[in-house]
């Protein structure tokens, strides 16, 4: 019998890498899936508010495609940009060069060419979960060998870090470090002391630091002098293993334009530079006006948006704490309330059936890691916060209708 025909399917596997084929898709998509388009259901499933990105951002893009701009640009972005990031971030983190920046087609984009500018297959890494999927996948797929180091939860529903523990796992073979803080889904975020100590330890092993923080301003302690979440940039040298990806997504409402960029040692810069041709080439110049629309006007944005989100979190963290079952805190920085109902240990299982039989979109904790399974994440950056409020009174109707109210 000939062999199959190269179009067979059976075929395909044989053709595509195993770190491809071993990927598994977004939980949380497929959550969505089965709750999109019914006006029956409250989403709270994505990382994203539901409010439009600000007019003045929006009328930039708008200007720059009706003056033409539709031609490529520098690889690492617009040069306007790059100093209009550098000093929005020497404003928060202390000063700061345009040399170390590099403008990327959003933050996805930004830790897929820092990893590729850093990992070879078969590189240690290690990453504190539960994350983001995309940031344990994504060494995967490059072929690293991750080590996850997780996050422990409190009786009080807090997760956090065994410092210890983190700096055992980081030996002088770990190629790289994998950190997002502000931490989605739990909200957990690191301590400047923290930092230091972690950075002060990678510098002894020589292992690079991957500080995903696109959550920073997102941040609702208020001990800070800029407001923003601690950073490793306020206790990192010029010169240190030490890469910094950022997003506008969060803080500026962008989700949707898909620009980020990178932070990163002088001398590296050049070299993301190419990087990036061979990824996106560069950065839409629409977008990046837009972007310089949003820097322009950073404080008055971004706090608004910053407020509006604590309100949110304020309102919902103390309803769902009073339904009978659940385990959640507030948490200090991000979007999303992490939470876990007694007698429910598959979260999957139990999202989807919050879609089908209560009109609640949520993220299930296995998304992020092992570690989170029977959890749940609830994004709150919702424009109407009695919404919230409605969300919750759906779940506890679900569950006192099965015994647990």
């Amino acid at each position: 019998m000939p062999d199959p025909a190269p179009t067979d399917k059976r075929k395909i596997p044989a053709i595509m890498r195993q770190a491809v084929l071993n990927l598994e898709a977004s939980r949380i998509r497929e959550v969505a899936n089965a709750g999109i388009g019914r006006d029956d259901v409250l989403p709270f499933w994505f990382g994203e508010s539901d409010e439009v990105t600000p007019e003045a951002i929006r009328a930039a893009g708008i200007a720059s495609l009706q003056a033409g701009e539709t031609f490529y640009s520098h690889n690492l972005g617009l040069p306007e940009l790059r100093e209009a990031v550098a000093a929005y971030t020497t404003r928060l983190h202390g000063p700061l060069g345009v040399d170390r920046i590099g403008i990327t087609s959003g933050g996805v984009n930004a830790l897929i060419v820092a990893m590729q500018a850093i990992i070879d297959a078969g590189d240690r890494v290690v990453a504190v979960t539960p994350v983001w999927p995309n940031l344990t996948a994504q060494p995967r797929i490059l072929g690293a060998d991750l080590h996850c180091v997780p996050l422990v939860p409190g009786d009080d529903g807090a997760w956090r870090l065994d410092l210890p523990a983190l700096l055992a796992a980081i030996t002088p073979g770990t190629r790289m470090l994998v950190v997002n803080s502000p931490n989605n889904p739990t909200g957990w975020t690191l301590s400047k002391d923290e930092q230091a100590a972690i950075l002060a330890h990678c510098r002894r092993t020589g292992t690079w630091v991957l500080s995903d923080e696109v959550y920073e301003r997102l941040y609702y302690r208020g001990d800070t002098p800029s407001g923003a979440a601690p950073s490793f940039l306020d206790v990192a040298e010029p010169g240190d293993r030490l890469v910094v990806v950022q997003s506008f997504s969060k803080a500026f409402l962008m989700t949707g334009w898909r620009l980020g960029y990178l932070i990163m040692p002088p001398d590296m810069t050049p070299q993301v530079g190419k990087l990036l041709e061979f990824n996106t080439s560069c950065a839409p110049v629409f977008v990046q006006r837009a972007a310089l629309a949003a820097m322009a006007q950073t404080e008055s944005i971004t706090p608004r948006i910053v407020a509006h989100l604590k309100a949110g979190r304020d309102a919902l963290v103390p309803q769902l704490q009073q339904v009978p079952g659940v385990r959640t805190s507030a948490a200090p920085g991000g979007m999303y309330a992490f939470l876990r109902i007694e007698g429910f240990d598959d979260s999957l299982d139990l999202a989807k059936r919050l879609v089908a039989e209560a009109g609640i979109g949520l993220a299930p904790g296995s998304a992020f890691a092992p570690e989170a399974e029977g959890w749940l994440r609830w994004c709150f950056a919702s424009a109407d916060l009695a919404r919230l409020g409605r969300g919750v009174e759906r779940l506890r109707a679900w569950l006192a209708a099965r015994g647990r109210g």
